[in-house]
């Protein structure tokens, strides 16, 4: 569960940055960035859903295990966006897909017994990127870092917001 945490701290850290930087995202908009996050993890979802029924009704096997690539998440993140109305779809997409960029370059870095990544590129490519091995999924000092990422983030924010507030002199 550090891996997830850490996902989420770093969606977070993120969004408020770009909260901070930019007027049009606000704290509602910082949580698509953290859903983003995590999306790529929605592959996870298998003991809640079996895929005896689905199998049955689409005839073939399924897995869910694609969903934890660059084509799920773009195919999450497509489909995330008609949870919302047309005017907000263009930054939904770009907001959860900044999320789901950062989960994949963090599980890129992850310590791997073959020294390789995942095939993040599946489908376009099949290639296997070269891991630097940085920390395992279970090691709790990825999700300490995240979580003083998040509190420095949130105190750039606060200060931001309290200076715009402030009278002018």
């Amino acid at each position: 569960m550090p891996d997830l945490l850490t996902h989420v701290l770093v969606g977070y850290s993120i969004g408020t940055l770009l909260a901070v930087r930019y007027e049009r995202v606000r704290a509602a908009q910082v949580t698509l960035v953290m859903v983003g996050a995590l999306s790529p993890d929605f592959r996870k979802i298998a003991p809640v859903i079996p895929t005896g029924p689905l199998e049955l009704v689409t005839g073939g096997p399924i897995s869910w295990t694609p969903l934890h690539t660059l084509g799920g998440s773009v195919l999450v993140v497509l489909l995330g966006s008609l949870l919302v109305a047309p005017d907000y779809r263009r930054q939904t997409i770009v907001l959860t897909a900044i999320g789901a960029a950062s989960h994949h370059v963090l599980d890129v870095a992850l310590l791997t017994a073959t020294g390789d990544a995942y095939a993040v590129f599946f489908p376009i490519s099949a290639y296997r990127p070269p891991s630097p091995d940085l920390y395992l999924s279970t090691d709790r000092w990825p999700a300490a870092v995240a979580g003083v990422l998040a509190i420095g983030s949130w105190a750039v924010r606060r200060d931001s917001t309290t200076e715009t507030l402030r009278p002018s002199d």
